[in-house]
């Protein structure tokens, strides 16, 4: 196991380097007085780290829980500590440049009075979103109003991959991010220490604005109130639509996302789709070589920045490396015949890469990371022939609780395991007796205290989560989802509105209806047509002279109208041809999303 040198207070330097100013009170308010961030919840951080937490991860935790405004060079700052990323501001000749206004509208607004308040009241003068993730875009309306001529750019594909995750997979991603949150978990020494990449998400309200400028291109230059920026573009890294960009009137690197202080996920445990290792390695090899030897300092939307061009080379080249080890040591061994689950057991980071603080695991870790590449090359099965028609969950738990000769047997032989130190098999056996019995108090006790001795041991912070959150579903059933209002839905394209109606579709209720239903929107000036047939609905443009023809209704209606109708509402001033009641048999059809589902028990 690698030593890791605690005498080291580079991070802890650097973290505090350029602090002008705190928050001015304990609290973020939204406009009906709820808290939506509170300062005061990493306060128990201060203190010596206690058995109940990894001491490595205590010492990233408290990295993290610095708040405040932060000088990175002359005319560069950074808000660190008022949301799960940071709140970049660039001065111009006219105002300031916002890269990535935090997660809700109320930490974002609040971070730019408290740079305001220090460097006077510049009005923003342009936005940048380094990539698709809502902690990078959402607060973009508590830094300005839409539609008043700021430019906002972005990389290609932003708006459509930003709001994609919420279509297709949201309800489950919404309730799993719960778990690697700890969102339910309270703070302290017991609980949740943060997330590893910061402390938590916000709880306030997120929005987003169209760019008025894609980035298509690598060595793209815009200028932006003065300000010249150069972008590198690189899709497919931490997300489908990201950027780096270098100020070089500044010497001053933007790493967006893409290197951090930590080793991040390349599949993180809330879902998404599987990241590529290779590329991202290419990628942070690519900033290195153009924008490295003309890099004073390095910043990036999460975590502290790193000083001096050596420094900086040194740090690129090792997250360069980490992504890039990481993904051919897999590929080496899968093509060997191991599964992902038996590479992550052989796989270690070498003594050097592994000894360095910012490749440490904790929101990736080497063990998941490496079964997420096995993932993207060889998907789900693992190759031996017993895996393709495996009992489920509830099923497959009664059958091995009947062969080791019931549940309160498996509970036994799980204590045995736990008392002797394995607490990762205790747990499996205790997964079966749970699905096999839900209402066996013991089985779910001592799984949720197996879960408790995990987490304390986690170096990642996700996976101390998950636990945690884990336990608290076994002893106090399911928490309920907490759910903003959602400030997305005006970004949807009329595709996407009708991609959530078609994954909503109850296939099985639907096998036998059948609508053919045309709709004209008209402030977007689109034609559309949508078929229910066979428990599917496909929808595509149509012509606007085969409009209502063949169908069983034509809607006219503007886009606004449309999401109110799809919502199973009936706005005023639609007009409707045809049989109405098609899209009665079409709503009908449509499953209600319920994101409050249990994960540890069946």
């Amino acid at each position: 196991m690698t030593a890791l040198d605690f005498s080291d207070r580079t991070d802890f330097e650097d973290a505090d380097r350029g602090f002008l100013a705190g928050p001015p009170s304990g609290t973020v308010t939204g406009r009906d007085g709820r808290v939506v961030w509170d300062f005061e919840r990493t306060a128990f951080l201060a203190g010596d780290c206690p058995e109940t937490v990894h001491p490595s991860l205590w010492r990233q935790s408290q990295l993290c829980a610095r708040a405040g405004l932060y000088e990175v060079t002359e005319g560069v700052y950074q808000v660190r500590g008022y949301d799960l990323s940071n709140m970049t501001l660039i001065e111009g000749e006219r105002g300031v440049v916002v890269v990535d206004p935090l997660v809700s509208a109320e930490t974002a607004a609040a971070a730019l009075a408290l740079y305001r308040d220090r460097r006077g009241d510049r009005p923003v003068t342009g936005v940048v979103f380094t990539h698709s993730h809502i902690d990078h875009f959402g607060g973009i309306l508590g830094v300005l109003a839409p539609g008043d001529g700021t430019p906002v750019l972005a990389p290609a594909g932003f708006l459509a991959n930003s709001v994609a995750e919420n279509v297709y997979a949201g309800t489950a991603m919404l309730r799993r991010g719960m778990y690697y949150s700890g969102a339910a978990v309270p703070p302290g020494p017991t609980g949740q220490v943060g997330m590893g990449l910061g402390f938590a998400a916000s709880e306030g309200e997120p929005g987003l604005v169209a760019p008025t400028l894609e980035i298509t291109r690598t060595g793209q230059e815009e200028t932006l109130d003065g300000v010249p920026f150069r972008f590198q573009l690189t899709p497919g890294t931490e997300a489908p639509s990201e950027l780096n960009f270098h100020l070089p009137a500044h010497r001053a690197l933007c790493t967006a996302e893409n290197a951090t202080h930590n080793l991040h996920n390349i599949l993180t445990l809330r879902g998404a789709l599987v990241r590529d290792a290779r590329v991202w390695s290419r990628y942070l090899n690519e900033t290195l070589t153009l924008f490295g030897a003309d890099s004073d300092v390095l910043f990036a939307s999460h975590h502290w920045p790193t000083w001096g061009t050596d420094r900086i080379a040194r740090f690129l080249a090792e997250q360069c490396q980490l992504y890039g080890y990481l993904h051919d040591q897999t590929l080496r061994l899968l093509n060997q015949g191991l599964t992902g689950t038996e590479i992550a057991e052989r796989v270690e980071l070498p003594p050097r890469l592994a000894a360095a603080w910012h490749t440490r695991g904790y929101y990736g870790s080497v063990s998941h990371n490496v079964k997420a590449v096995y993932q993207r090359y060889m998907g789900w099965y693992d190759g031996h022939p017993s895996s393709l028609w495996e009992h489920p969950p509830a099923a497959s738990a009664r059958r091995y609780a009947d062969c080791m000769g019931g549940v309160d047997a498996v509970v036994a032989k799980a204590r045995g395991y736990a008392d002797d130190g394995d607490l990762r098999f205790a747990a499996q056996l205790l997964r079966h007796a749970v699905f096999a019995d839900p209402e066996h108090a013991a089985a779910r006790e001592l799984l949720a205290g197996t879960f408790e001795r995990l987490a304390y041991g986690a170096e990642c912070a996700t996976w101390r989560n998950c636990y945690l959150m884990g336990a608290r579903e076994l002893r106090h059933g399911v928490e309920r989802t907490a759910i903003a209002s959602s400030g997305l839905a005006g970004a949807l394209t009329v595709e996407q509105l009708f991609d959530a109606i078609a994954i909503r579709i109850d296939g099985p209720r639907a096998w036998d209806l059948r609508a053919v239903i045309d709709w004209h929107v008209t402030d977007l000036d689109q034609y559309h047509r949508t078929t229910l047939e066979n428990g599917v609905l496909v929808h595509a443009p149509v012509a606007p002279d085969l409009f209502g023809a063949g169908t069983d209704a034509a809607f006219t209606l503007t886009r606004e109208q449309l999401v109110v109708l799809l919502a199973g509402r009936q706005p005023e001033g639609v007009t409707v041809a045809g049989d109405p009641t098609a899209l009665s048999a079409l709503r009908s059809v449509v499953d209600r999303v319920d994101p409050d589902f249990p994960i540890v028990t069946p």
